[in-house]
């Protein structure tokens, strides 16, 4: 009987020594300790350092417990079994023998000096997720509300770490029609930050464009490109604050490829290649989603003169693309909405929307 016991779940990784049989010593520590039960681990993973470190490769597990002991008791016995293997915290990112880590305990949340639970970056590690998938698909993360399943797909098989110097960017990235401004305005309010707008209705050439004069698409284009740069610049953006936009910079490429001709797309990639590395990297992005077809609806309702012109070929090609974008992201998590279930006027939905947003970005008032 496991009355009174808890399920836990620990992340453990080593990159010295035999890693395998430091994971496998820990693991039997541990069953073998009053008040805790070892009852499944997960997989071992290979992954590399955090933070591009020149050192050894790591060796990952993620573990199912169940113990009588409170959380604060099992990290003192899980600290304690770290530093008789040599473990010391000093250095950041150093390596190690072993790394145990609290990840889950229950559904508890707890926030107290030295300890965290939810273990405040599990959700941005693919390497973490697969293990808790792997053990319990069906396990949610108590602060987020989503499943581990959801949480890993967001990730794309990447790892990321939080970074308090740079601008904590949240793009809001889809096709023309799907309502990417009217979710980002939101979404701004919502917390309380900047919304940088695509300047859609000062681009000159853009109507031209939209009816067909495509002569002038690398004009429309480069004014997109440097708008976007100059809006988006690292020394435009402080570093910590939040902003939200309704569009990913990505998303150039996308266009640059519909519209323009050979000659036109050779240049403005040289022009792209050498703007790029100035642009602020999101932290996250929200990838609404919708049908053509709704899309284009949107966009005949909404009866902006310079978008009447547009097909839904054009709308499909720009699908193709988005989704082709996102398959291969690697720059931050994605969350994916679909547009047609998005109700404004559910405040649950966008609570529970914005403490998941809060945990991506790195904003000690968050």
């Amino acid at each position: 009987m496991d009355t009174g016991k808890k399920t836990v779940y620990i992340g453990l990784g080593s990159n010295l020594g035999d890693r395998q049989e430091n994971i496998e010593n820990v693991l039997k520590i541990l069953s073998e300790t009053e008040g805790i039960e070892l009852v499944r681990k997960a997989e071992m993973i290979e992954t590399i350092p955090l933070a591009g470190q020149e050192q050894p490769g790591y060796l990952n597990t993620v573990a199912e417990l169940k113990t009588s002991l409170t959380a604060r008791e099992l990290l003192k016995k899980t600290g304690d079994i770290e530093a008789s293997m040599g473990r010391t915290r000093k250095v950041r990112w150093a390596p190690r023998t072993i790394d145990i880590d609290l990840l889950l305990f229950a559904d508890e949340i707890i926030k107290r000096s030295g300890l965290i639970v939810p273990h405040p970056q599990m959700h941005l590690r693919t390497f973490v997720l697969k293990g808790l998938c792997e053990l319990n698909g069906e396990l949610k993360h108590p602060v987020m509300k989503v499943s581990v399943v959801e949480l890993l797909n967001r990730l794309n098989g990447r790892d990321f770490i939080p970074r308090e110097d740079r601008p904590q960017l949240v793009c809001v990235a889809g096709v023309i029609g799907v309502g990417k401004t009217t979710l980002a305005d939101k979404l701004s309010k919502l917390l309380n930050c900047p919304l940088l707008r695509e300047p859609y209705d000062k681009n000159p050439f853009m109507p031209d464009v939209y009816a067909g004069r495509k002569e002038l698409a690398l004009d429309s284009q480069l004014f997109f490109l440097t708008h976007r740069v100059e809006q988006l610049n690292q020394e435009a953006l402080k570093q910590g604050r939040i902003y939200v936009t309704d569009y990913v910079f990505d998303k150039e490429i996308i266009y640059a490829l519909l519209l323009l001709n050979e000659q036109q797309l050779e240049l403005y990639n040289k022009l792209y290649d050498k703007l790029k590395p100035a642009v602020s990297r999101p932290v996250l992005v929200i990838y609404l989603l919708d049908s053509e077809e709704n899309c284009l609806e949107r966009i005949h309702k909404r009866n902006r003169p310079y978008e009447q012109q547009i097909e839904m070929s054009f709308l499909s090609g720009l699908k193709a693309g988005y989704d082709r974008l996102f398959r291969e992201w690697d720059k931050c998590p994605v969350i994916r909405i679909s547009a047609d279930k998005l109700d404004y006027k559910d405040e649950n939905f966008f609570n529970q929307l914005i403490n998941q947003i809060k945990c991506y970005i790195n904003v000690k008032s968050t």
